[in-house]
């Protein structure tokens, strides 16, 4: 066995994942959307997975697990290319233009300057302060 023990993970599905039945998958996967996105929660940088599932009388597991299926994400993921598509818009937008990137970033949710940069380069392939240059 090498230095950093990696062995291969075994994949299982989900047990919990069985118990979802299609209707609950729909209704979830709308009430995730209308309070995330309709609703602007992406926004609030502390609104985490634990108070949608509790605002919608349901667990993590189950948040996720739609996600997943429905949105092809995580939930981080998910809640962060709201941000992203958010923060394209305020960059580029003359009310915007004297405030900084990091101040953008602030206001589209992301709580630190670090992980607006890393969202924002992994979903786009450039920096918020590139892209605001070449778009300019």
């Amino acid at each position: 066995m090498g230095k950093y023990n990696l062995t291969p993970v075994k994949e299982k599905p989900a047990a919990y994942r069985n118990r979802l039945k299609p209707e609950m998958v729909d209704e979830l996967e709308k009430k995730i959307f209308e309070i995330i996105v309709i609703q602007k929660k992406y926004m609030d940088p502390e609104f985490s997975a634990a108070e949608l599932a509790k605002m919608l009388g349901t667990n993590t597991r189950y948040i996720s697990a739609v996600v997943g299926l429905r949105f092809g994400k995580n939930y981080t993921g998910f809640v962060n290319e709201y941000r992203i598509k958010d923060a394209l818009g305020k960059l580029l937008d003359k009310r915007y233009a004297s405030a900084n990137v990091e101040e953008i970033g602030k206001m589209v949710g992301f709580a630190n300057r670090q992980s607006f940069y890393t969202s924002f380069y992994k979903i786009t392939g450039q920096t918020p302060r590139g892209y605001r240059v070449k778009h300019s």
